[in-house]
């Protein structure tokens, strides 16, 4: 039913997908709907609570308009229901932040448990492959999941870091927020993916092209730990060389911190 209602009629609804209002934005919407007229009525149930057009009815209030245009619905809705209409509404008349748009497609997801990916996509007219993208930040670390709220990253860049898993994200989130590209972050994401499994064995033998050869072992040890052990064995000879040790007192000297636990 179309009908015409004092802004008093209405009452916001607290959970609804859209959080973030910017006052020159409604100041600009508020001008328009009072130059050109209410171009879309605003929806509610019987009771006055919206179901979509917060949007317009703050514009409104801030602007002085006294009423609107509003289409009631007395059929009883879902909470889904609800927060099918209120989502795919937002999504269509204004953008909305990354994050809002991952919570309500996860409030979804959690009210209709028997739902696959294609069905939500399905119900918000979406390519599946957008829903998949929408709802990456579930697979994310909290620190990515804050860094999107605070609108520091974008749902492209969740997506990204969400392919690895959880114990290698903080590092691509790093390097996102260090101003790194979306491009540069789903490179660098690639990479780590495509990167051969660290297999670990207790001993490693290296022959140099100049004839040296070089041999680490220990427990359990892969190409990282063997560059890393270099790096640390090359930093050690430098400081014998500086100390004025022979290659016979250096070994010894190692091999008896080692024996001490590096101290």
């Amino acid at each position: 039913m179309l009908a015409i209602k004092p802004l008093s009629f209405f009452k916001t609804d607290p959970s609804q997908p859209r959080k973030d209002f910017t006052e020159a934005d409604l100041l600009s919407l508020g001008a328009s709907m009072k130059t050109l007229g209410q171009l879309q009525p605003v929806g509610a149930k019987s009771d006055g609570t919206l179901l979509w057009g917060e949007r317009r009815l703050r514009a409104a209030r801030l602007s002085g308009l006294s009423e609107l245009q509003v289409i009631i619905t007395d059929r009883p809705l879902s909470e889904s229901e609800i927060r099918l209409i209120q989502l795919t509404e937002n999504m269509q008349r204004a953008d909305l932040s990354g994050h809002e748009k991952w919570q309500g497609c996860a409030e979804l997801m959690r009210l209709n448990p028997q739902w696959q990916l294609k069905d939500l996509a399905a119900h918000l007219h979406l390519d599946p492959s957008m829903v998949t993208r929408l709802l990456s930040p579930s697979k994310c670390i909290e620190a990515a999941q804050a860094a999107l709220c605070e609108g520091k990253i974008g749902i492209s860049d969740c997506y990204a870091i969400s392919k690895l898993p959880a114990d290698e994200q903080a590092g691509l989130l790093a390097k996102k927020l260090s101003g790194a590209s979306r491009d540069a972050i789903e490179q660098a994401g690639r990479k780590q993916r495509t990167a051969p499994a660290a297999v670990k064995v207790t001993r490693i033998k290296a022959v140099l092209p100049s004839g040296v050869s070089i041999v680490a072992s220990g427990e359990g040890l892969s190409l990282d730990d063997l560059i890393e052990s270099l790096g640390e064995a090359q930093r050690e000879a430098k400081k014998a060389r500086e100390q004025g040790l022979d290659a016979k007192t250096f070994s010894a000297v190692l091999r008896d911190k080692a024996r001490k636990g590096g101290s």
